[in-house]
């Protein structure tokens, strides 16, 4: 049973890495003019930290 923890684990450690890597890109290509294309740099920075964060939490978690 331990493996399935493990294999679920890496799972979501995957999939927090490549929405916060995506997230972080997606910030620094968004060509909005104004105070909405700064409020969209500020959301995707954040998800993208948090994507990033849970990832080393979850390698932690594995180790």
């Amino acid at each position: 049973m331990g493996e399935w923890f493990a294999a679920v684990g890496f799972g979501v450690g995957l999939v927090a890495f490549v929405l916060g890597a995506t997230s972080i890109i997606m910030g620094f290509t968004t060509n909005e003019p104004g105070s909405m294309g700064m409020q969209k740099k500020i959301e995707y920075g954040f998800f993208g930290v948090t994507g990033l964060v849970l990832c080393m939490l979850m390698t932690y978690a594995l180790a």
